[in-house]
């Protein structure tokens, strides 16, 4: 869990890390807080931007290979700019959008479906090539039973909404998420 002022600073980071990319600049060393506590820890996140309630960006890293503030910084800029859903966030625009930050935990392989807890479990589906992960309050916000998030989950990944039913491997994680 991570501590309140290392939220605020994640939080912060997102947002000087998006404005650093919309005004074409380097994040100076400043700008980065110190990789220490929970901030440093390794591990996938996702930036998540809306503007009045509607999504405008979401992009992530579930690799696990780099501290958390450099997770953070690179998947926010990205969101505001190379989310392929939407054209870049113009600068005029930043002040009106709101930061989420997902902080992935684990993947576990569940062969149960009935294990999925909507709400509390994010869902990644693979097969092949293909590759679909939703974030756990994704379901809650479109009000998903299991079958729905699964069958989306299938989609996102450009399979067949059924896929999980015939051989996708399923994949459960925790996410800690936080705001603006």
């Amino acid at each position: 869990m991570l501590e309140q002022h290392e939220q605020q600073a994640l939080l912060a980071l997102a947002r000087v890390a998006i404005l650093a990319r919309l005004e074409d600049r380097p994040l100076v060393a400043g700008d980065v807080p110190l990789a220490r506590g929970g901030l440093a820890w390794r591990t996938g996140a996702f930036v998540t931007l809306t503007r009045q309630g509607r999504l405008r960006g979401c992009i992530g890293s579930v690799a696990r290979d780099e501290p958390l503030v450099d997770v953070v910084a690179r998947c926010a800029a990205d969101a505001a700019t190379r989310d392929p859903r939407f054209s870049a966030v113009p600068l005029a625009e930043l002040a009106k959008v709101e930061l989420e930050i997902s902080v992935i935990g684990p993947f576990e392989r569940v062969d149960d479906v009935a294990r999925i807890a909507v709400g509390r479990h994010g869902l990644v589906v693979e097969q092949g090539t293909h590759r679909g992960l939703l974030l756990p309050q994704v379901a809650t916000a479109r009000g998903w039973d299991r079958d729905t998030f699964l069958s989306q989950t299938c989609v996102k990944a450009g399979l067949a909404a059924h896929a999980w039913r015939q051989g996708a491997v399923v994949s459960i994680f925790e996410a800690y998420v936080f705001g603006e």
